[in-house]
């Protein structure tokens, strides 16, 4: 399946038997990608730096009588090469193979001219939203391999911004930060070309209701925008159904849910 329907319901058993990974899983898109995958079968693996927020996401999908997921506490703004090393060897004798991995976890940092942007902010926002990204995948991408042939092929979705794509005065490390995701999204997919089944692709969400949202636009009406639920069709279709047509692309959620 290679185009997307907005109309499209997903079965219940979409993503039966499946092992996925959500990065920043205790919030926002992350969150309702976690008890979406869950609702539809998967096994999901929740990382995110406050664990009491992963424990109440645990709590809900296991009374809601889903496969029981898997907390993982990690603070992606420090992970090491060591760390990444150790979650992957902790996943393969748990699982031995990882189906899909979404990079959702970010953090804002502040808005202010690059002039005067506070160096150990800047770390801390490239290290959590592109430095991660690139040393979780490297890690785990044996466990994705390790996954088959299976239809459709394990995924690693990236989570860009309009920042990224259209970098602007004031977003300092996070645009910057989103504009690399882009760049790291399609060196893996161009270098995984013909060689691997593993697809790489990215999505924008868009503009959500979420607190990150409400922290970047406090003047703005959330109840004028979509919610991380309303998002969920797309994320379950490109989990479970898209074929290779989507390796390498950069997704635009709101374009293609036409909201």
């Amino acid at each position: 399946m290679t185009a997307f329907d907005p109309h499209w319901q997903p079965p219940a058993d979409l993503l039966a038997g499946r092992v996925i990974a959500v990065t920043g899983a205790g919030a926002g898109i992350g969150r309702a990608a976690a008890h979406s995958f869950a609702a539809h079968g998967a096994t999901v693996l929740l990382f995110g730096r406050n664990e009491a927020k992963l424990i109440d996401v645990y709590d809900e999908i296991v009374a809601a009588g889903n496969p029981e997921p898997v907390i993982q506490a990690v603070n992606l703004a420090g992970v090491t090469a060591e760390d990444s090393s150790r979650l992957a060897a902790a996943i393969d004798e748990g699982f031995g193979r990882l189906d899909g991995l979404l990079h959702n976890a970010s953090v804002l940092g502040p808005r202010v001219p690059l002039a005067h942007y506070d160096p150990d902010k800047w770390h801390e926002v490239i290290a959590t939203n592109l430095t991660s990204n690139f040393l979780l995948t490297q890690a785990l991408l044996p466990l994705l391999e390790a996954a088959g042939e299976r239809a459709p092929s394990p995924l690693v979705l990236f989570t860009g911004s309009g920042a990224g794509l259209r970098p602007r005065a004031y977003w300092g490390a996070y645009a910057v930060a989103k504009a690399g995701v882009e760049a790291l999204m399609k060196v893996f997919a161009d270098e995984s070309e013909n060689i691997s089944t593993v697809r790489f692709a990215s999505i924008n969400p868009g503009g959500t209701r979420t607190a990150m949202r409400a922290a970047a636009f406090p003047g703005e009406d959330p109840a004028t925008l979509p919610t991380p639920a309303d998002l969920m069709p797309l994320y379950l279709w490109l989990f479970g159904v898209a074929d290779a047509a989507v390796h390498g692309r950069s997704i635009e959620a709101r374009e293609w849910l036409a909201l």
